[in-house]
């Protein structure tokens, strides 16, 4: 067996996964082959108000109840989510893409397609995750940016020189605490507004 295959299976059989399903031969046919796979499984129901919070993936019924729900939405939960469809209808399809879920497995359940869905969905979940730290750590660096430039100007307000001068300032003290050069400038802009509040200067524009 290839390795990369190989570690797929070591990884889809120390995940937790919860079914979350009526009870019939549908549920059955779902539960005989993630035990197959490996996967340790739960099977729950009626579906609970939210996700199960300590499962890896959340397969679940797309049901009427999900309407309301919010917290059915996969950007609410770690888990991936792989939706059960009981059937293809307009009102169905837009419950679906309300929880945005990361595969789908529509009636009649078969043993085939469960572990390409399951492999698939979790890859989605991944994707997402690694784009959401992304986008995630940009907005931190936007933030900081902004934030060193307020400081700049302050600095520059209290005669500490050019643009430069103001950020080698920052710089020496980050340096000198052994913070970032952004913690320096959050550093001066409260300053700067707690002194404001005071009535002790000008806060900074």
């Amino acid at each position: 067996m290839d390795s990369s295959i190989r570690r797929l299976y070591e990884d889809l059989r120390s995940i937790s996964v919860v079914v979350i399903y009526p009870p019939g031969e549908d549920r059955d046919i779902l539960a005989e082959q993630l035990r197959r796979i490996g996967c340790r499984l739960r099977l729950l129901w009626p579906l609970p108000a939210t996700p199960p919070g300590d499962a890896d993936v959340v397969f679940f019924q797309v049901t009427q109840a999900l309407q309301s729900g919010g917290a059915w939405c996969s950007s609410e939960s770690n888990a991936t989510m792989i939706a059960l469809s009981d059937y293809e209808s307009p009102a169905m399809l837009k419950l679906l893409l309300g929880t945005h879920a990361h595969g789908v497995i529509t009636r009649p359940f078969r043993s085939s397609g469960i572990l390409s869905t399951l492999v698939l969905a979790r890859s989605a979940r991944d994707f997402q995750a690694r784009q959401h730290n992304k986008i995630h750590k940009l907005e931190d660096t936007i933030k900081s940016r902004r934030q060193i430039e307020k400081a700049i100007r302050l600095l520059m307000q209290q005669e500490c020189g050019s643009e430069t001068e103001a950020y080698e300032h920052m710089r020496a003290r980050a340096t000198k605490l052994r913070v970032t050069v952004a913690e320096v400038a959050q550093m001066v802009v409260e300053a700067k507004e707690a002194m404001a509040r005071l009535g002790l200067g000008q806060s900074g524009k």
